[in-house]
């Protein structure tokens, strides 16, 4: 067996990906999804998720789970087709094959939507400030206010002013 080509490595890539056992050979339907996804093949207008999802079935044998370099050539033809419905055959996998070629699957998700201090409530909302930034032991503890104001007040400090307000021009 040659090098691989460009389109070759990407389904090896995909079809590796989150499955230990997995020899690169074969791609499973969850990886189908997500290299359709990643590659930005999905674009919710002329393909959804569920286009992908049919054209995945189609292309694969009756009893099996997954889907060969071959079947995939395939199942790129035929959304392809879909989404660029102005250009012939050829030219439409040409541009799906260009989005696909050299890319690898993208690994985000969990652990920054688990450092986004913007979605975070209750008692862990208390930690940070609004930069994201953590409080340190204020952010930890609570500490007591002898302040004299009701917590949560608005208007802290403002009636040391109004008492004491200068007396300018007015006679007494």
């Amino acid at each position: 067996m040659g090098p691989l080509t460009a389109l070759e490595e990407a389904f090896r890539r995909f079809a590796i990906h989150g499955d230990t056992r997995a020899t690169g050979k074969e791609m499973h339907g969850k990886n189908w999804s997500k290299l359709c996804k990643d590659c930005g093949v999905i674009d919710g207008k002329s393909i959804t998720l569920t286009d992908v999802d049919i054209v995945f079935s189609k292309v694969k044998k009756k009893s099996a789970r997954n889907i060969t370099y071959d079947e995939f050539k395939t199942a790129l033809a035929e959304l392809a087709r879909k989404k660029y419905k102005d250009k012939t055959g050829e030219e439409a996998e040409a541009e799906v094959f260009k989005l696909i070629e050299g890319k690898a699957p993208v690994i985000a998700g969990v652990t920054v939507r688990m450092k986004d201090t913007s979605k975070f409530t209750g008692s862990h909302k208390e930690r940070f400030d609004p930069t994201g930034r953590g409080k340190g032991k204020a952010g930890r503890e609570d500490i007591v206010d002898t302040s004299g104001y009701v917590s949560g007040y608005k208007h802290r400090g403002t009636y040391e002013k109004k008492v004491n307000k200068p007396t300018v021009g007015k006679p007494m």
